[in-house]
């Protein structure tokens, strides 16, 4: 039989935190749900842990080689999907109890919303609550966000989403070129095609640890740069000018941000690569005028866009 819900878990060792994130699932009101975890190459303890949870039929075992690409992991889980609704869950994460009743509940009682996310809270490693806003300020948005995902104010986290399968489906997925940002990619793309419902209470805790950080920070914005210049190739007009004004704005704060650090060299090549999208962008001009990037223009380049952009007016 189709079960309610599809859990979609990619993990790869952390086994002390899986562990309760496991328990969460088990701690559902709502129990029509087949849980499919998709190990990317889990050290020994992590796996033998895994194969005790083969015991409920509900459970399926999906043993990948290492990747450590999260949207390759959680394709992989999806393919093997069948229930109505599927849920994200990550290693490291909880839900309270009544999460996954309460959002189909939701998703029941609002015809054309086909997803939906909750509110979040964060903790820390030992499971204490952190009070500082780790991503600003909560803006609650529902319905038709795509804008307003592209601009900032959404913030949808992986944990809080519960979608249609089939809206899923239609989306494409996770791009499993993203190294960084696949969550983010995929719901642009799910707001394209249905308004989100959005239950406006934190049912979600996002664990924050060291191993949620990397050195390699830029690919973030390779990332969300890729996300959105895929979507500029499609629409009217007026969502072509607001993607392309989005990538200016992501090129100049991964640029600044290198300037910040003293990497002249990186600065330049992220004002370079966003050259052919950014010129004619009045954010650009303001940028270039602004400490820190203007010592690293030269007055060679800042000419030729001058140029550039008294042609186009």
């Amino acid at each position: 039989m189709q079960p309610m819900v599809s859990i979609i878990l990619p993990t790869c060792g952390r086994l002390h935190y899986l562990r309760a994130t496991v328990a969460c699932v088990y701690r559902q009101t709502l129990q029509d749900w087949e849980f499919i975890v998709a190990d990317d190459g889990s050290d020994a303890e992590t796996r033998a842990f895994l194969r005790t949870l083969e015991s409920d039929s509900r459970v399926r075992l999906l043993w990948l080689a290492h990747t450590g690409i999260p949207a390759i992991v959680r394709n992989a889980a999806l393919r093997e999907a069948r229930g109505e609704y599927v849920a994200f869950l990550d290693s490291d994460d909880l839900w309270a109890p009544e999460k996954l009743s309460r959002q189909v509940a939701i998703l029941r009682s609002r015809p054309t919303c086909d997803w939906c996310y909750t509110a979040i809270s964060h903790i820390d490693g030992s499971g204490e609550p952190l009070t500082e806003p780790l991503f600003g300020p909560w803006h609650p948005c529902d319905g038709a966000v795509f804008e307003r995902l592209v601009t900032g104010p959404v913030a949808i986290r992986t944990p809080s989403v519960l979608a249609a399968r089939e809206l899923v489906a239609r989306a494409g997925g996770f791009d499993e070129s993203i190294r960084c940002g696949e969550d983010y990619d995929l719901w642009l793309r799910l707001a394209l095609l249905s308004d989100v419902a959005l239950l406006d209470e934190p049912l979600v805790q996002v664990r924050r640890h060291e191993a949620n950080y990397t050195e390699d920070w830029e690919i973030a914005f390779a990332g969300r740069d890729h996300s959105l210049q895929k979507l500029q190739r499609t629409g009217d007009i007026d969502r072509r000018m607001l993607l392309r004004t989005e990538r200016t704005r992501n090129a100049l704060t991964l640029a600044a941000r290198h300037a910040s650090l003293g990497n002249s060299a990186h600065t330049l090549r992220a004002l370079y690569r966003a050259l052919p999208y950014s010129w004619s962008s009045p954010l650009w001009w303001l940028a270039l005028l602004k400490m820190p990037l203007r010592p690293y223009v030269p007055q060679r380049l800042v000419d030729v866009c001058r140029r550039r952009r008294a042609a186009a007016l």
